[in-house]
């Protein structure tokens, strides 16, 4: 082999090497792992309507715009024990975790005319609420797989 020849080999060979790890990642990003999120909510103090929860991957729109929002719906309440269940799959990290009573159905928590919530609400490490929701770094959850729970108290106002 003379040196030009192996010199176009060995660059062959570095090109196809890259390629084939640029389609590994490519592959590992299209499998990566997805963990369920379980979130228990418990506290109704009616059976109307449903749970509306939402989970956020980043303090832009915490906690009331739903578009910025990674996972976002609606779950059945359990009429017996007054409690239900959100199941979400996302990927490993750390998520901000809020969770509404929402009685009419409308997807959203709805306020008197003072803004003071009139359904219930609350938010994953059920932290103190004075004013407002909590800052986001207060609902933090880390998600790990295959399934990490959370359980939210729902406080009314």
């Amino acid at each position: 082999m003379t040196g030009r020849t192996a010199w176009l080999a060995c660059a062959a060979a570095v090109v196809a090497a890259v390629y084939a790890s640029a389609g590994l990642a490519q592959n590992q990003a299209a499998f990566a792992p997805t963990c369920t999120l379980r979130i228990h909510v418990d506290g109704f103090r009616n059976t109307v309507g449903n749970l509306g929860s939402v989970v956020f991957a980043s303090p832009d729109g915490w906690p009331d715009d739903t578009s910025k929002s990674l996972r976002v719906g609606p779950s059945p309440i359990d009429k017996p024990t007054r409690t239900a269940v959100a199941e979400w799959q996302v990927p490993p990290g750390t998520y901000g975790v809020a969770a509404i009573h929402d009685e009419n159905g409308n997807a959203r928590l709805d306020r008197n005319f003072l803004g003071i919530p009139k359904e219930g609400f609350g938010f994953a490490n059920n932290p103190r609420i004075f004013l407002g929701p909590a800052p986001f770094r207060a609902a933090l959850v880390h998600v790990a797989c295959p399934v990490t729970e959370i359980t939210i108290h729902l406080i009314y106002k």
